[in-house]
């Protein structure tokens, strides 16, 4: 039965559609500052859009996946940093809620908390009592700017190192920040680096990364919910899908906006719109759209309705999820490179969005767990009989 106190689907998309203009209203501002405005950060606390994956005994909504592709989708067509720093917080604050009990009771004891993160095993951890201490640095941390906490991985020292790197969470405080965030696409997002110098992390709150791909849920309440025993990269998936989709919507909404009254230079064609080569730009492109929703809304149905029989997850389930992902961003991408051309030179103003959207979209798609090629390749595996080559499943 659904719980009449938790927001429903229909209730968080108009919220976050609710949140359009102010984003779109920002977004030179976030690109020129490469950070999100806190007028945002308050908007997305006060929408309580922040609590979708939180879980349900410290006041979450622990919403199922295609609510969170079409809530992301609506946050993408205000703005993609925006989307992207989202969908982060959506995903890393669910691996929170894998933690042991006393953990989450400290993480979630904060109001609207937001932790980012990453799995790249890019510091080192050295044993001491009670724990262990960090050093190291970590790049790519979207929405660390605006962070409570860090999820971060690192080598241990000694006999440990056999069994790979561990994870362990960490506040913002705690570390240092480096700005060095100058990028082709998703400016602001803050994906800055952070350091630790002898940062101590009591040993409940680290947890082996292999872990996460076995044995994932540590928190004795969570692990009683069929929602916390989804893969974690299959909830990836969902956190990823969404903002790509909107990021394509988007961009052809846009150019229907600037359409009326424009023509085609150095041509007879007075108006674009009567152009045939514009029929079949804008055809394309909504087609490429319409699939790339169809496999998300698709893919979607499949967690939602295994989240209802609580059933395993097969290692060619796991495997076609890496492939959803990369294919929704692939298609996503196709219609917007379309629309893009079909902009005119006057759309590589700062102030026209397609060329935000279309740099933010190419940084998507190789980012090394969207990135179609290394997907696509990974299914291509499967169908000839071979084992997976990676452990990220």
């Amino acid at each position: 039965m659904l719980d009449a106190k938790v927001p429903q689907r229909e209730e968080l998309v108009r919220r976050a559609s609710e949140l359009v203009p102010l984003l779109r209203s920002k977004a030179l501002w976030i690109e020129e500052h490469r950070r999100l405005p806190e007028e945002v950060i308050e908007a997305f606390e006060a929408s309580g859009l922040l609590n979708m994956r939180i879980p349900a005994q410290y006041g979450g909504y622990e919403s199922d996946a295609r609510t969170l592709i079409d809530v992301h989708a609506e946050i993408a067509r205000g703005d993609g940093s925006a989307a992207f720093v989202f969908s982060v917080w959506s995903l890393i604050n669910w691996i929170a809620g894998l933690f042991p009990d006393d953990v989450l009771d400290e993480v979630f004891a904060t109001p609207n908390v937001r932790v980012s993160g990453t799995l790249a095993a890019s510091g080192s951890a050295v044993k001491v009592p009670g724990g262990y201490k960090l050093n190291g640095s970590w790049r790519f941390n979207s929405g660390v700017l605006h962070s409570h906490w860090k999820f971060i991985a690192a080598m241990p020292d000694g006999p440990e190192a056999a069994n790979g790197p561990i994870t362990a969470l960490v506040p913002v405080h705690q570390l240092e920040t480096l700005d060095d965030w100058h990028t082709l696409g998703l400016r602001g997002s803050g994906s800055v680096t952070t350091l630790a110098k002898d940062v101590f992390v009591p040993s409940e709150r680290i947890i082996p990364t292999y872990e996460f791909f076995t044995d994932q849920c540590k928190s004795k309440v969570n692990a009683q919910k069929a929602i916390y025993q989804v893969p974690m990269l299959v909830t990836s998936t969902a956190a990823t899908a969404g903002q790509t989709l909107g990021a394509a919507k988007y961009a052809l909404e846009s150019f229907f906006d600037r359409l009326p009254g424009r023509g085609i230079t150095y041509t007879d064609y007075a108006s674009q719109a009567e152009a045939p080569i514009t029929h079949l730009q804008v055809g394309e492109a909504t087609l490429l759209t319409e699939e790339a929703e169809a496999r998300a809304q698709r893919f979607a149905d499949l967690i939602d309705t295994k989240v209802v029989t609580n059933e395993a997850w097969s290692q060619a389930e796991r495997v076609k999820s890496r492939v959803e992902m990369g294919r929704i961003a692939q298609l996503a991408k196709n219609a917007v490179d379309l629309v893009a051309m079909a902009s005119g030179g006057s759309s590589i103003y700062n102030d026209v969005p397609i060329q935000r959207i279309q740099r933010d979209m190419h940084t998507i798609v190789i980012h090394a767990l969207t990135n179609p090629n290394t997907n696509i390749e990974l299914y291509g595996r499967l169908l000839c009989g071979l084992e997976p080559n990676t452990q990220y499943l």
